[in-house]
């Protein structure tokens, strides 16, 4: 009979445990349905990153990829869309959308510029941008450097960078 209520009691526990994490909203990965192949707006942390799979908190660095048939990835910092975009079949066929920090906007991701130093929440570095500045790559030569490792991870080449980007 002892026996009997403890194994019963922990079946409890463990019920009681799922319950109490079924009730709490799990960020997402992918969304289904984006048809229109549109931007999502989304809420903080309603979504994690495809590749680093971090909560994306908010906007300012986010980047998102529709497939052709609607399904939509998305990204906390636009150098993990770069490495993830590279590996897939369809890259040449999705929708890009970034967030651009000058105007704060959702835009074509092969059409916004991008800038090599910023303070990224997985600190690649690059940050979207509509209006091309000084220094500033293409969405090509964004995902060329992530593929290469040469961001702002990588210690040599920062340090290069900033030598180059100091001495113009």
């Amino acid at each position: 009979m002892k026996k009997a209520l403890i194994v019963i009691g922990f079946i409890l526990l463990v019920v009681a445990l799922f319950l109490s994490l079924a009730d709490k909203p799990h960020p997402k990965i992918v969304l289904t349905g984006n048809t229109g192949h549109e931007p999502i707006d989304f809420t903080p942390k309603a979504y994690q990153c495809s590749a680093c799979k971090m909560p994306i908190e908010g906007k300012k660095y986010a980047g998102e990829v529709v497939a052709p048939d609607g399904k939509t990835w998305f990204f906390d910092d636009v150098g993990c869309l770069g490495a993830w975009i590279a590996d897939q079949r369809f890259k040449a066929k999705a929708v890009i959308w970034v967030f651009t920090i000058d105007s704060k906007r959702w835009l074509d991701g092969r059409v916004a510029w991008y800038s090599v130093f910023e303070s990224t929440p997985m600190g690649y570095g690059f940050g979207a941008y509509e209006k091309k500045g000084e220094g500033m790559i293409d969405f090509d030569t964004m995902v060329e450097r992530m593929v290469r490792g040469e961001n702002l991870t990588n210690r040599d080449y920062a340090q290069k960078l900033t030598k180059q980007h100091g001495s113009d």
